[in-house]
């Protein structure tokens, strides 16, 4: 028998495990059984003349915590994600990628469908092409100047999008 824990199709990817990503719900979290062990400090040492009892500070304590919070299902993904298997590119490929792929898309069809209009708009209402603002043509203002913030403005709609998808894949991997 292989290391290898998962069944291997005729293609060599690999089976993810079925419980990877989801809390069992009939079962609930392991919980540690001690949460934390209190181990006494020595005491001072006494060269200075004891306070008044209201102003003594409490006594020192050191906590050691006994387990860790993170599960086993956790540290699995991250490994098949770090050793880059052909499970955790899958894992990417099919979640994250696409999610990003589509969120790019559609903002671009935004873009083009902003910037694609506006000859329609200037054939449709020929008088809006000769406005003026202020001395200056307000086709010269749509063309010129406005793309610039709006072009800004959708790469800083898309960055936090993007950041957005990938948080929701990181705690969609650490649960």
């Amino acid at each position: 028998m292989t290391d290898d824990f998962y069944e291997r199709r005729a293609n060599g990817v690999r089976e993810p495990d079925p419980t990877l990503g989801r809390r069992a719900r009939h079962r609930p979290l392991p919980q540690p059984a001690d949460r934390a062990v209190v181990e006494p400090l020595p005491p001072a040492p006494e060269d200075e003349p004891p306070k008044p009892e209201h102003h003594a500070k409490p006594k020192r304590e050191r906590v050691i915590l006994a387990d860790p919070r993170r599960g086993a299902g956790t540290l699995r993904a991250r490994v098949e994600l770090e050793e880059q298997t052909s499970w955790g590119k899958l894992l990417v490929r099919d979640h994250l990628v696409k999610v990003q792929l589509r969120t790019a898309l559609l903002l671009s069809l935004l873009v083009v469908g902003v910037f694609g209009s506006l000859p329609v708009l200037f054939y449709l209402l020929p008088g809006f092409s000769r406005a003026s603002l202020l001395g200056i043509p307000v086709a010269w203002l749509i063309l010129g100047v406005l793309p610039f913030p709006f072009l800004f403005g959708v790469g800083i709609w898309y960055n936090r999008l993007a950041e957005r998808n990938e948080r929701a894949f990181v705690d969609m991997i650490e649960n």
